[in-house]
C-alpha cells in the first residue's frame, strides 16, 4: 500500500474568501522546505497530500514540524475508494498494530459513496472484531483510533495524528522588523510573529568596542534558529556606538535607556519604510525592566506612528523561557555576551519618564544627523534556510 502525508489546515479553513490565498501560500512554503526531497505535493481546498520516498520520511516529518499553517498531519495509507478494498486493507493495517480496544471514525467527503459515515463505522468495526482476535470496541478511551477518510477515487486510512505548529503560513502578512537582541525574549517574539504569518527582517544594534563580535554572532545564530521556520531572514546590523556614547554624554543618566530606545525606534521606522515593512516587533514584556513599564512604552512609542507589536508582552519570564527552550534558542540566548541594551544600564533607570524631559534632552544634540549617518553605515546579511556554510559571519560583512 502506498503511504502519503495528509495535511489538515485548521485555522486556514475559517478564511472564507481568502482561503485559496492562505492554502496556496502554505503549499509554496511546504514545497520550498521539501525541495531537496523526492516528494509530490497535491493541493486541494480541504486537504494537502504529500507523496514521499519512504527512506526520507523521518527527515520530511521533522521539516514539516517547522512549517506554520499546519494544524495536524497524518501518515496515511492511500487505497482505492471501494468497500471491499477498504475492508481488506484495514485488516492488513491493523494486523501490524498492538491494541486491545479500538474505535472507528469515518469522514465521508465523497457523498456519492453509498455508505454513510455512521453506517461505515459499525460495518468496519464488525469486520475487525470478526477477523482480529481478543480486541473490543471502546468508544470512550480506545487504545487505537482508526480513521477513514472517504474521498473521490481514493480513500485514506490512518491510526496516527501529529500536531502541527498551527498559525498562518509565513508570507500571508506583510513584512515586520524584529528588534533582535541577544536576550531570551526577542527570538521568542520573532517566532510568535512568524506564527501569525509575518515575514521577518531582524535588526541588531551593536556598539563596538563596548559590545563584542561574539555578541553579534550570537544574534546571527539566533536568526539561524528562526530561519528554520521561514525561508530567509535579512539581518540589519546597526552601528549604534556614536549615538549611544552621545546619549550618555548629554543625558540625565536615569533617562539614558529611554532616550536610547527612542533613537532605536526612529531607526527602526526608517528601516521599515525602506524595506516596505508594516510594523516594528520586539520582545518587550510589560514591567520586566524599567523601559518596559506602560509609562515608558508610551513615551518611547511617541517617536513613531508605526504599529509596535509585542508578542510576549503579557507572558511572564518562565513562560518565555519555556518557549525559548522549545524553539531551541535558549542556550544561545544565555551565552555571556552582552548587547548594547544591557551593557550601559544605569543603576537607577527612570520607570515613569516624562515626555517633556525626553524632548528637552534630545534638543542637546543633533540626533537627526546621527541617525542619518548611522543608516548609511548599516550592514546587512541574508540568512537563508538553504545555507549550509559555516563561514564566520564577520567575513560576510
Amino acid at each position: 500500500m502506498e503511504r502519503v502525508i495528509l495535511i489538515k489546515y485548521g485555522e486556514l479553513t475559517t478564511k472564507k474568501g481568502n482561503r485559496n490565498f492562505f492554502v496556496k501560500t502554505l503549499y509554496e512554503n511546504i514545497r520550498h522546505k521539501l525541495q531537496k526531497y523526492h516528494v509530490n505535493i497535491v493541493k486541494e481546498p480541504a486537504r494537502m497530500f504529500i507523496e514521499f520516498d519512504e527512506s526520507e520520511l523521518e527527515e520530511i516529518l521533522e521539516t514539516i514540524n517547522h512549517i506554520f499553517g499546519i494544524h495536524m498531519y497524518h501518515v496515511a495509507y492511500k487505497v482505492p475508494t471501494d468497500l471491499s478494498v477498504i475492508k481488506e486493507e484495514v485488516i492488513k493495517i491493523l494486523k501490524n498494530e498492538n491494541f486491545k480496544t479500538f474505535k472507528v471514525e469515518t469522514k465521508r467527503s465523497d457523498k456519492s459513496f453509498p455508505i454513510k459515515s455512521l453506517e461505515m463505522n459499525p460495518l468496519l468495526g464488525g469486520e475487525i472484531l470478526k477477523t482480529i482476535k481478543d480486541v473490543a470496541v471502546d468508544v470512550h478511551d480506545p487504545d487505537l483510533l482508526l480513521h477513514l477518510e472517504i474521498r473521490p477515487h481514493f480513500s485514506y486510512i490512518y491510526t496516527n495524528a501529529y500536531h502541527g505548529l498551527g498559525g498562518y503560513p509565513v508570507g500571508t502578512q506583510p513584512r515586520g522588523m524584529l528588534m533582535l537582541s541577544g536576550g531570551i525574549d526577542s527570538p521568542v517574539a520573532g517566532y510568535l510573529a512568524l506564527k501569525r504569518g509575518i515575514k521577518l527582517d531582524a535588526v541588531y544594534f551593536e556598539a563596538i568596542p563596548h559590545t563584542s563580535i561574539e555578541a553579534r554572532n550570537k544574534v546571527l545564530d539566533l536568526a539561524k534558529k528562526l530561519v528554520n521556520y521561514t525561508d530567509e531572514i535579512v539581518v540589519h546590523i546597526v552601528p549604534f556606538t556614536k549615538i549611544q556614547e552621545t546619549i550618555y554624554k548629554e543625558s540625565n543618566p536615569a533617562y539614558c535607556i529611554t532616550i536610547m530606545r527612542r533613537m532605536m525606534y526612529r531607526i527602526m521606522e526608517r528601516l521599515a519604510l525602506k524595506r516596505k515593512a508594516k510594523a516594528i516587533i520586539n520582545g518587550e514584556s510589560i514591567g520586566q525592566v524599567a523601559s518596559q513599564t506602560l509609562n515608558s512604552m508610551a513615551v518611547i512609542n511617541e517617536v513613531t506612528s508605526m504599529p509596535v507589536i509585542r508578542p510576549v508582552a503579557c507572558l511572564d519570564k518562565l513562560e518565555i523561557i519555556e518557549l525559548a527552550k522549545a524553539i531551541d534558542t535558549y542556550d544561545i540566548s544565555i551565552l555571556p555576551f552582552e548587547d548594547c541594551c544591557t551593557i550601559f544600564v544605569p543603576k537607577h533607570p527612570v520607570i515613569n519618564p516624562s515626555l517633556e524631559e525626553c524632548l528637552k534632552i534630545e534638543k542637546r544634540f543633533d540626533f537627526k544627523k546621527l541617525i542619518d549617518e548611522t543608516l548609511d553605515e548599516i550592514k546587512t546579511i541574508k540568512i537563508s534556510d538553504l545555507q549550509e556554510t559555516e563561514q564566520k559571519y564577520q567575513e560576510l560583512l
